[in-house]
């Protein structure tokens, strides 16, 4: 058994469900599933609830899904805050919305009232794409779906009828590719993935912008400071600099984005600023969001959901990384550059605690001359 767990005590609590469950289950087990036939497969639940960022890097398996089983029925279950990216996707059918108790600040009673309706409904084929013990028992297993398909890398490979074999530590949207290739989808080399804006969205981003007198014929480049862990943030100060650089030098529009939660954070940045800039924190939903960056030459920002959203959109990114991986959350595709420091300690870092003698240090490195030379590197490739 090849676990994928940093901390500690989750780590040996899966591996004693694990012992558990294999002892508990070991008869199911036995049983002969057989192979998954395109033609039984009508129904499909992908579930990928936490976080943002994870579920914008499972969208490139829809449509090889799609092909793989044509005249199918695709249903994502996803999380309140990250259902905004996958709205008007043309290779979803419907979308459930659950936020785990696990993962969120949510009550078992909730989880009671969902999985009693999700199991009203007929799945034929199930896709955990976490490879999360929680999710695998709590919202896959009570299903009565015949094929059940995941990883085993969280524990909880005992329920599933199909474990995904784990090619080791790659980046995340080849992770979850890899379950649609081992279900035989064909993966074109260059993915199809995105926030699919209506008509009437796209209009409402141009508004937004010229509502902030933002000429939509002068280069824009959006700067995000914010992230959800704390550790993964680089300093204000820092970010201001860069931004007076490119309003100076670069003779660019910068526009300050960040979620409700982060205008305190942005407005900060603002006050550390010599120039004029725009704030769009707190102004946008998630998908005015992805309209907006579509719009601009460049995405700087720490490693966050809205990279990934901007990855999605084909915006060019400059992506500042602190203590986590970017093996596997860096900017997926080409164009992007990451800036970042080489610590041993990051490969068993949980994001959460810093453990290293200088506090923060993975991140603290990275200097305003490292990012402006990124910035500088990006935009004259696209000339």
């Amino acid at each position: 058994m090849r676990y994928k767990i940093i901390n500690k005590k989750k780590f040996y609590a899966t591996m004693l469900a694990d012992l558990i469950g294999n002892l508990l289950f070991f008869p199911q087990r036995l049983k002969k599933v057989g192979e998954i036939r395109t033609e039984e497969i009508k129904e499909i639940l992908v579930i990928r609830t936490a976080y943002i960022g994870d579920a914008v890097m499972t969208i490139p398996i829809l449509k090889p899904l799609k092909e793989r089983f044509p005249g199918s029925r695709v249903t994502f279950l996803t999380s309140t805050k990250a259902v905004g990216v996958l709205r008007n996707n043309p290779y979803v059918d419907d979308i459930l919305v659950y936020d785990p108790f696990w993962f969120y600040p949510s009550t078992k009673r909730e989880y009671l009232r969902f999985i009693k309706t999700l199991k009203e409904k007929r799945f034929d084929l199930v896709i955990e794409a976490r490879g999360d013990i929680r999710e695998i028992l709590l919202l896959v297993w009570p299903l009565k779906a015949r094929f059940k398909v995941g990883y085993n890398i969280g524990g909880g490979g005992y329920l599933l009828t199909h474990v995904v074999p784990y090619k080791g530590t790659n980046h995340r949207v080849e992770y979850h590719l890899d379950i649609a290739r081992f279900l035989g989808c064909e993966i074109d080399k260059d993915i199809e993935w995105g926030i699919y804006l209506t008509g009437d969205e796209k209009k409402r981003v141009k508004e937004i912008l010229e509502g902030e007198g933002v000429s939509l014929d002068k280069p824009m480049v959006a700067i995000h400071p914010g992230s959800r862990k704390e550790l993964k943030c680089w300093s204000q100060e820092s970010y201001a600099k860069v931004a007076d650089y490119i309003i100076c030098e670069i003779e660019a529009t910068v526009l300050l984005t960040g979620a409700p939660e982060e205008v305190p954070l942005v407005e900060r940045v603002k006050g550390l600023m010599e120039n004029r800039s725009v704030v769009l924190a707190g102004k946008t939903t998630l998908r005015e969001l992805a309209g907006v960056i579509s719009h601009c030459s460049l995405f700087i920002c720490n490693d966050s959901s809205p990279m990934h959203i901007a990855a999605a959109m084909k915006t060019p990114i400059v992506a500042i990384f602190g203590p986590s991986k970017s093996i596997e959350t860096e900017p997926y595709g080409k164009g992007h550059i990451v800036v970042e420091r080489d610590f041993p300690c990051r490969y068993t870092c949980d994001e959460d605690v810093c453990l290293y003698k200088n506090y923060n240090q993975c991140i603290k490195d990275i200097s305003v001359d490292d990012v402006i030379s990124a910035v500088r590197k990006v935009l004259l490739s696209k000339k």
